[in-house]
């Protein structure tokens, strides 16, 4: 096999694997829009916000340490214990539970019917809040993330996959690292489990009534009230598996919240409101931005994996504005 297509196939299976992560991401918007029809500036900062909570749990981190040594002069920082990880990943869970009552409760409950520019905004004001909220509670320093999933590259597939070399001296079989193989099954399970529920359960179905026209779900006997804390838990729950992955890959810190930009790309590909959407999006951006700094790049001085998906974005609005599966807008004319 030529090596040009040796490396290529490697280039398009990383490729691959990043574009779940991105998917991960994208799957907390499209939740969240499919049922208020708010797009959550807030994602990446709950991704953030849950990993660094999860952390902190682990390790028996005090809460709000900082402050509680400034007011009464003291030095804890620790309880002295550590948590396991399954243990950890289920409390924070219920602390992501506790954000989406709170949300629904305190900002979004009192913004009923509202114009989409103001939900959008208050997300924005979410975001900001809860990134120094988190700060103020778990510290703002790099944190280490260990679950226990596997990282590196996984030597089984580079040494059952030498022989497509035929002899290469320089091909010692593909790279591929085993966190986004993990990943990957992961999202799979995720993206099937979701889609099952918005399509198949009277909560999913409730969920785009919401979505379509909030005094008309009412009117039937929806509570809103419910849907948004239902809603806002699963997209928090989705926020702290792409937190755990992009924490393990990369280390907990600010950062990880900017994985939301990246997002957008593959909501505008995928559409809104779908939820396979948001995964095919994921594998083209991911898969398109591997091979163009493979094969363009060297050609204009590389980093093109900065900006790639963007413009890839914006050719594609031009287009199909409404993405390769979202909703398409039929107008009375």
């Amino acid at each position: 096999m030529p090596e040009s297509l040796l490396y290529g196939t490697e280039v398009v299976l990383n490729g691959l694997m990043a574009g779940v992560l991105y998917a991960l991401v994208a799957l907390g918007f499209v939740l969240i829009y499919k049922a208020s029809g708010i797009f959550n500036y807030a994602q990446g900062v709950m991704a953030l916000f849950s990993a660094a909570t999860l952390v902190g749990i682990m390790k028996g981190q005090v809460p709000f340490a900082h402050l509680i040594n400034a007011a009464l002069g003291t030095e804890i920082h620790h309880f002295g214990w550590h948590v396991p990880a399954i243990l950890a990943i289920l409390l924070t869970m219920g602390v992501m539970v506790l954000l989406a009552w709170a949300v629904q409760k305190f900002v979004f409950r009192h913004l009923v019917n509202q114009e989409p520019i103001i939900l959008f905004m208050a997300t924005i004001g979410l975001a900001y809040f809860l990134e120094g909220f988190g700060d103020l509670m778990w510290g703002s320093d790099i944190k280490k993330m260990d679950v226990g999933l596997p990282q590196g590259g996984s030597f089984w597939i580079e040494e059952n996959t030498q022989w497509l070399g035929f002899g290469n001296e320089n091909f010692y079989g593909f790279f591929l690292d085993q966190l986004d193989l993990v990943a990957t099954a992961i999202a799979a399970v995720l993206v099937v489990a979701l889609v099952l529920f918005s399509q198949y359960t009277k909560q999913g179905r409730a969920m785009r009534a919401v979505a379509d026209d909030h005094q008309a779900a009412l009117s039937v006997g929806i509570s809103l009230n419910f849907i948004w804390v239902m809603v806002w838990s699963v997209a928090g729950f989705v926020a702290l598996v792409a937190g755990i992955m992009w924490g393990a890959k990369s280390g907990v810190q600010f950062s990880l919240s900017l994985i939301a930009l990246k997002a957008l790309p593959v909501l505008m590909l995928g559409g809104f409101t779908s939820i396979p959407g948001a995964i095919v999006g994921g594998l083209i951006i991911g898969v398109g931005e591997k091979l163009f700094e493979f094969t363009v790049g060297p050609l204009v001085g590389g980093a093109t994996e900065n900006w790639f998906a963007y413009v890839l974005a914006l050719v594609f609005l031009v287009f199909r504005p409404q993405g390769l599966f979202g909703e398409k807008i039929i107008e009375r004319v």
